[in-house]
């Protein structure tokens, strides 16, 4: 999981030394990322790291003070039409005509992308059966609750069906059947062939939801380094037992290095074959394991420790 570019044609998505400011603020420094089609990428970072402001960027709501961006092989500042019908932009907060209904919302939105009153009606109908709002088609978007703006935003993103989708904090105000769902249908979007950018501070979520990961802190995208401390997250897992010390003077005899917790232990494995192996050699011992498995979010894991050298 790293921010480094290659080939920017192959991309859906491709940011190479952006920076942005505002006066004397330096909001973007120096941000490198690609995002390709068919798969979610998570930016992750902590507030005021510069997060949204990359998203605008590549979203073409905001021009870069240098660098270079391409929005499936595009550049924003000589053809902004073709990167706007490419991208579907979920903000982190819905702005909507309080008056006007679901429906006639993400209707007049597909008129902006130039549908027909009845394609985009279609189209708007269909998405909102698609984000579980059917019900409220018809009522104002002023009802809604913060979870179901949210949902209406993404509908919203997707009304030009298109080949980039930026969602910056969508399962903000989502209860949990409502973020699985998220995550369910944005790994669908991928699979139909969609890029997926997707910047959020639920990181257990993401686990779940990502293939890539691309960090930030001061401005900066991080590379190799924060890579390697995903990968390393991801070796993690913990062992509990039904006899502690049993399980831990298993480990040591064996001299397995572990990282000792007050009950049960974390040990690093190459890969999901290695800890079968691990598994069964501490079954051989006689230790009664009776959890075993990845010790927690290897995002929220590498966050923390970045969070730690940024403090």
């Amino acid at each position: 999981m790293t921010a480094t570019a290659t080939d920017v044609t192959t991309a859906a998505v491709s940011a190479r030394g952006v920076s942005r400011a505002f006066g004397s603020v330096q909001a973007v420094a120096d941000a490198t990322l690609e995002v390709q089609p068919g798969t979610v990428t998570a930016l992750i970072g902590p507030n005021g790291c510069g997060k949204t402001t990359l998203m605008l960027m590549l979203a073409g709501l905001l021009r870069p003070d240098a660098g270079e961006i391409r929005i499936a092989g595009i550049d924003p500042r000589t053809d902004s039409a073709a990167v706007r019908t490419a991208i579907g932009w979920m903000p982190d907060q819905l702005g909507s005509w309080d008056n006007l209904t679901c429906l006639q919302t993400l209707t007049l939105m597909g008129r902006g992308y130039r549908l027909a009153k009845h394609e985009a009606r279609e189209r708007g109908a269909g998405l909102l059966e698609m984000v579980h709002l059917s019900e409220f088609a018809d009522r104002p978007t002023r009802v809604l609750s913060r979870g179901q703006k949210q949902r209406l935003s993404l509908a919203r993103a997707l009304m030009n069906d298109p080949d980039v989708l930026l969602l910056d904090e969508p399962a903000n105000g989502l209860d949990p059947r409502s973020r699985v769902e998220l995550r369910t249908l944005v790994r669908e979007l991928a699979a139909d062939g969609k890029a997926v950018l997707v910047s959020s501070h639920v990181l257990a979520e993401l686990d779940e939801m990502v293939d890539e990961a691309v960090f930030m802190s001061k401005g900066r995208t991080l590379g190799d380094e924060i890579a390697d401390k995903v990968a390393d997250a991801r070796r993690r897992y913990r062992v509990v037992a039904l006899n502690d010390a049993a399980l831990k003077a298993a480990l040591t005899d064996a001299g397995v290095p572990f990282d000792e917790e007050t009950v049960g232990a974390v040990i690093r494995v190459g890969d999901e074959d290695e800890a079968f192996h691990a598994l069964a050699w501490l079954m051989g011992q006689g230790v009664r394991v009776h959890r075993f498995g990845p010790a927690g979010s290897a995002l929220e894991q590498t966050y923390m420790a970045m969070e730690e050298e940024r403090r």
